[in-house]
């Protein structure tokens, strides 16, 4: 391998791992603080994609995409909280589980309604196609814009988590809702609040994702696996578990794919295997 394909290997491992912590940490966050494993999560995703296509298709505006997709899962989020996941509360962590994973099949097989079987792409503008000289190296204007937009999103999102009171609040959700409850805060707004944002940010993962990958029906299993996958290495409930953990599983698939092609994903299987035997509650457990 020349420094050059290893330098642009390392360059796709950490723009593709930043984009499953965008995935991942909203899982993780979810579950920490409603006690909610939300296998409907990667719909979300696909969903994000889907919207974000049509959206491009009808107005030919990706930054227009980048915001209504979201927002429209986020009001689907909040109106999935509202009338069904609310009602489990209390009731352990595999009544939401079978009731999410219902409605991803539900998702899946709108998707097969409404868009069809076939696999499609977000058109970029203009100014996002072809490479630029990265020192040396020649990388795509896309992904390295999307490096740098999740990188700044990330950033945002720690800022959020640690510095503003609705961030000291979810921390503190975290280890005892009850707790949090005691103090006065109304713990259904929460729960409201967090489901409603990390949907949002799933889905414009699944915008920035569907402009670099194909969009197709069954990319929902793709991407809640990576988020388990990335929530088991790096920990639930960790900011900076799931970031290392996203970043670790980026450069398993780049490096991967260029030492075992064809087995690309099966090293991720054998690094989470390894964290699963080695240190069961992942590298980073709180934080």
């Amino acid at each position: 391998m020349t420094f050059s394909t290893m330098i642009a290997n390392l360059l796709y491992g950490v723009t593709i791992g930043s984009t499953y912590m965008l995935i991942a940490c909203g899982l993780s966050i979810m579950f920490g603080v409603m006690g909610v494993l939300n296998f409907a999560h990667g719909s979300f995703v696909m969903l994000g994609a889907y919207l974000g296509f049509t959206f491009v298709k009808l107005t030919g505006h990706f930054w227009l995409s980048l915001f209504l997709a979201p927002l429209a899962i986020c009001l689907l989020g909040g109106i999935i909280e509202t009338s069904m996941i609310r009602r489990l509360y209390g009731q352990g962590v595999l009544s939401t589980l079978l009731l999410t994973f219902g409605l991803s099949m539900v998702f899946s097989n709108t998707v097969l309604l409404l868009w069809g079987g076939d696999s499609y792409s977000i058109q970029l503008p203009y100014y996002f196609k072809g490479f630029v000289n990265v020192s040396g190296i020649y990388y795509p204007k896309f992904r390295l814009f999307v490096l740098i937009f999740s990188c700044l999103l990330i950033s945002l999102l720690w800022v959020l988590l640690r510095r503003s009171r609705w961030g000291l609040v979810i921390r503190a959700g975290l280890f005892d809702m009850e707790i949090v409850e005691a103090f006065g805060t109304d713990i259904y707004k929460v729960f409201k609040l967090v489901f409603i944002f990390c949907s949002g940010i799933a889905a414009l993962a699944g915008v920035i994702i569907g402009a670099m990958r194909s969009i197709h029906p069954v990319m929902d299993v793709d991407f809640i696996t990576v988020a388990l996958i990335v929530i088991v290495i790096g920990g639930l409930g960790s900011f900076k578990g799931a970031l290392i953990g996203s970043l670790i599983l980026g450069m398993a698939e780049a490096f991967g794919a260029q030492f075992i092609p064809g087995l690309a994903k099966f090293t991720t299987w054998i690094l989470m295997a390894a964290i699963l035997l080695l240190r069961p509650e992942g590298l980073f457990p709180e934080g």
